[in-house]
């Protein structure tokens, strides 16, 4: 794969510091071991800065470049998934229900070989801050980092980041400028009825029952509510009741997710399932509970910043395997809680995996490494050129 050749040169090392991260996987908002591998890291490769427990487990480290100039962010996530690791690689996960499973191992190392890079060779004008987020999988790590005044305390005038795609060929990187990631709102609907024995189901008023017409009712809250044009989903992923045979639960709770691309139009739909479950308590005579919690804003990719990025990683997969795509993605990413403070872009980087993200079977090339850290560190090079003597 084409690579800056610096970087190729320690690429074992890279491999060997992802199957360490795999091996030891832990959840967002407790990646202490990978944060820590991070800074020893940092400090070795001698980065002028490495700050540490942002966000609580995030790590921000700081490389000056030659004389005055711009400062741009580079991010990583590092957590990983709570599934069974189900791959039997050599290093596969050491802690029974975790998984690098969405590949954040793999994001991390490429950070690191960027930084490294950039570190050693300073072939840039101005700043590079490398951010390491915690939490990145529905827990709000961007968010927590911002709220600890991330970009307050490290400025940047723009912020990059990158996801693997095993969906993609090898050396393929994607950008799509303008909205690019669905916002995400999660949600759970209690239902509180009335609970009796199965045998005398006339003395409930059964949850149960309830959750199957309000799962019914969901489902044609997109097709009757939504324009054909504008992409919503709406999913029911949990239904949860009852814990015997011959009960009629008091209670049942029905939860999932809503992404969209079109805050006006998540709003429009918040409120017609808050009407459903107002209707629905009011017809059974029993009381529902909707939280509706937005946990993921839409990821707006900068224009300028994707052409830019997507320049950057011509120079290294070649023109022909770096385009800019009319592609939204429903899938959700809180990089784009960062890119709402500070313009920037996200691209996506195929590898020769073939196991889709977040599966139990789920395997990151390692190919991927040199090639991920050689385009950021390329993107820092053009965009923060050293002027010609």
């Amino acid at each position: 794969m084409p690579t800056i050749s610096r970087i190729s040169e320690f690429q074992d090392e890279l491999v060997a510091i992802r199957h360490d991260l795999h091996a030891h996987p832990e959840l967002g908002f407790e990646e202490s071991r990978t944060a820590a591998l991070v800074a020893k890291k940092l400090r070795e490769w001698g980065l002028d800065e490495v700050h540490t427990e942002i966000a609580g487990t995030g790590v921000v480290g700081i490389i000056k470049g030659q004389g005055d100039g711009g400062c741009i962010g580079l991010r990583a996530d590092m957590d990983a998934l709570p599934i069974h690791e189900a791959t039997d690689l050599p290093y596969a996960s050491q802690h029974a229900g975790k998984m690098h499973a969405c590949g954040h191992d793999g994001h991390t190392t490429i950070l690191l070989g960027a930084a490294r890079y950039l570190a050693e060779s300073r072939n840039f004008a101005g700043t590079v801050v490398v951010i390491f987020q915690p939490a990145e999988e529905g827990l709000g790590g961007a968010r927590r980092m911002l709220a600890d005044r991330l970009f307050e305390r490290f400025p940047c005038d723009e912020v990059y980041g990158l996801h693997n795609d095993p969906g993609s060929e090898p050396d393929q990187v994607t950008i799509t400028p303008g909205p690019a990631m669905a916002g995400a709102t999660f949600f759970d609907i209690t239902i509180h009825g009335v609970g009796s024995h199965a045998a005398m189901p006339h003395q409930s008023r059964d949850p149960i029952i309830i959750a199957t017409e309000l799962v019914q009712q969901l489902q044609a809250v997109v097709s009757r509510n939504a324009p054909p044009t504008s992409p919503l989903v709406l999913s029911v992923t949990q239904v949860h009741a009852g814990s015997a045979y011959n009960v009629i639960p008091d209670s049942a709770t029905v939860s999932g997710t809503v992404r969209y691309f079109e805050d006006e139009l998540c709003e429009a739909v918040h409120e017609r399932m808050r009407r459903i479950c107002k209707g629905l308590a009011l017809s059974h005579d029993v009381r529902i509970e909707i939280d509706l919690r937005n946990i993921f804003s839409v990821l707006v990719n900068d224009a300028d910043c994707a052409s830019a990025y997507i320049d950057a990683a011509a120079d290294i997969v070649g023109k022909e395997n770096a385009r800019l795509v009319d592609r939204r993605v429903t899938g959700s990413e809180d990089f784009a809680d960062m890119l709402q403070v500070i313009p920037g872009a996200y691209c996506w980087v195929g590898h020769a995996g073939s196991i889709p993200l977040h599966n139990p079977s789920y395997v990151l090339d390692d190919g991927i490494l040199p090639v991920g850290a050689s385009i950021m560190a390329r993107m820092v090079e053009r965009r923060l050129a050293v002027a010609s003597q």
